[in-house]
């Protein structure tokens, strides 16, 4: 048994007995509830905002000989001349934080 003499409170074993249940309790139920608020409030969201919506899949094929010496391919569908980079994702990974870049093709030097 515990005293506190200056403020006239005591813990026993009885207090503990009661307290370690309830504060288990509290900490699971809050974890559950902040899982379940962040899965609601953060929804995942399409990476394909604009092109080609209409097709069920976006797809493109490219003959290497037509390609030329190199080619530069857009990755974070932002581009205004997808599926060709066009630097968007500068901009897509200042406001996301994301680090996407293009792919980039080119004929191996002899």
């Amino acid at each position: 048994m515990a005293t506190i003499s200056s403020s006239g409170f005591r813990l026993t074993k009885e207090h503990f007995v009661v307290a370690v249940p309830v504060a288990v309790i509290a900490a699971a139920g809050g974890y559950l509830v902040s899982q379940y608020l962040t899965r609601r409030c953060c929804k995942k969201s399409q990476v394909n905002v604009c092109v080609c919506k209409d097709s069920p899949k976006v797809v493109h094929s490219f003959d290497m000989e037509d390609i030329g010496t190199k080619a530069v391919y857009c990755r974070c569908w932002k581009s205004k001349k997808f599926p060709y980079c066009d630097g968007a994702h500068t901009k897509h990974n200042e406001e996301t934080g994301d680090n996407v870049g293009p792919l980039i093709i080119k004929k191996k030097d002899a």
